[in-house]
């Protein structure tokens, strides 16, 4: 690549990884984000300085010549005055999905990760199998993948190999999942979250019938619907399936079961993370892979960053930062977590006022199924960056919601007023839960309840 690239919004989970594949195959990338010019997040862009991308405030002043390429997500509002200035000069624009898709289309047997839920997780399982197997795999995730970091790749969402393959989820809640023509297409699940099941059959339904060959989680039913002879099966139940796990024995710190006869130890917990791996699998031998290998080298997969990730333990109470948003997720974590003992204080912050309002009765079923009276619930507003949006959901009608199904929840009108609620209940044996999405200074919040209790 030899073009000139402004990404506006840079340090978003979708932006940064591509900026990093595009700025390392050689284009010149630059770049401004709202959380930049509010002083947040600053390692973040302290690496992606070093890493020789020049940052700029999102004023418009980066954005200077008709040559430059403005690629920004779906996020970016037409009045950001990065966009003024692409549009008076006449720069060419891409949405950050309509890039990945050029990039992704035109590799050898592109790798697409795709469903509601886990998809980042599956795509760091695949991109740790293809690594470890010498296959030199480019990988785009939402989220920081454990095994790739290091001191210089502190925040390793991407992975740029020397091999043909690229692996990369694809999102389907703005639609862009139609622009990807995937080699192998990995469907972890079908369910409602950002867009209406009708819309997500077609999306997902779509991106199936363009793959060579699909591997499918035929234990999600909406799923089950799209299979084609010739695709890889996945299940971890009593259907019958090309792939089918079994002998399931939960650890605290991780899971052992059987994939076709063949042994799998994780290093992550849950039988969730049992699931995405035996999807991980499926496009392992898709592509080629022995299944045993692929097994081998999974059992060195550390995990990702945000997913049920241990931040520490302090006078007895363990706290816990996990990416949980959306209905299935949450019941994914809270179920991984109440197979062992002690109390959960969870504290949920919605991504959006938007997802709120569509998804809000399910968070609400959700969390009174699973917390019940025994475990406690905190809410505050969902994150809000600016912008233009229906804010007549907010925290506390969700706490309203789930108190009204005969649970407990508690509405604050601050983080630290949740600061101060979780340190003062917290007692020995408790697990504290930090959970949500699109809001990086979550973990650090999670970082300073350790450190008051």
């Amino acid at each position: 690549m030899t073009h000139s690239y402004f990404f506006c919004g840079i340090g978003g989970s979708g932006m940064m990884p591509l900026a990093l594949i595009v700025r390392a195959r050689g284009a010149d990338v630059a770049g401004s984000d709202r959380s930049l010019d509010q002083g947040r997040i600053a390692a973040k862009f302290d690496w992606l300085t070093r890493e020789g991308i020049a940052l700029f405030p999102q004023d418009g002043s980066g954005v200077t010549r008709a040559e430059q390429i403005v690629v920004a997500s779906a996020a970016i509002e037409a009045t950001v005055p990065d966009i003024v200035a692409a549009d008076r000069l006449g720069c060419t624009r891409l949405s950050r999905a309509e890039l990945l898709a050029q990039i992704f289309n035109a590799s050898t047997d592109p790798v697409g990760v795709a469903g509601t839920s886990g998809k980042s997780t599956v795509t760091g399982m695949i991109g740790w199998i293809f690594h470890v197997c010498g296959q030199g795999p480019t990988v785009m995730n939402g989220a920081v993948m454990k095994n790739f970091v290091s001191a210089e790749a502190p925040f390793a969402s991407a992975l740029v190999g020397r091999g043909e393959r690229f692996i990369s989820e694809v999102d389907e809640s703005d639609g862009s999942i139609a622009l990807f023509n995937p080699g192998i297409a990995v469907l972890n699940n079908i369910a409602l979250d950002h867009k209406t099941m009708e819309e997500l059959r077609d999306l997902f339904g779509g991106f199936v019938s363009r793959a060579r060959v699909a591997v499918l989680n035929i234990d999600n039913d909406e799923v089950v619907a799209l299979a084609r002879p010739g695709d890889i099966t996945c299940s971890m139940g009593a259907r019958e399936a090309v792939l089918q796990a079994g002998d399931f024995a939960e650890r605290p710190d991780g899971v052992d079961f059987r994939v076709n006869g063949v042994p799998v130890s994780l290093q992550v917990p849950g039988r969730h993370n049992a699931s995405n791996a035996l999807m991980a699998l499926g496009a392992a031998v898709a592509s080629g892979i022995a299944l045993e290998d692929a097994a081998q080298a999974l059992a060195g997969f550390t995990g990702l960053r945000r997913r049920l990730e241990l931040v520490g333990t302090s006078q007895g109470v363990t706290v816990i930062d996990d990416f949980g948003h959306n209905p299935d997720k949450i019941s994914a974590t809270l179920d991984t977590l109440l197979a062992f003992p002690g109390r959960l204080l969870v504290f949920f912050q919605p991504h959006g006022f938007g997802p709120l309002k569509l998804i809000g009765e399910e968070l609400a079923e959700v969390f009174a199924a699973k917390l019940g009276a025994a475990h406690q619930l905190a809410l505050t507003d969902p994150v809000y960056f600016g912008g233009t949006v229906d804010k007549s959901r907010g925290g506390e009608w969700l706490a309203d919601q789930v108190c009204a199904r005969g649970s407990t929840a508690h509405f604050f009108d601050s983080r630290d007023a949740v600061g101060d609620w979780l340190a003062s209940t917290a007692r020995a044996g408790d697990r504290i839960v930090i959970m949500g999405a699109r809001d990086d200074t979550l973990s650090s919040f999670a970082e300073q309840v350790l450190a008051r209790v």
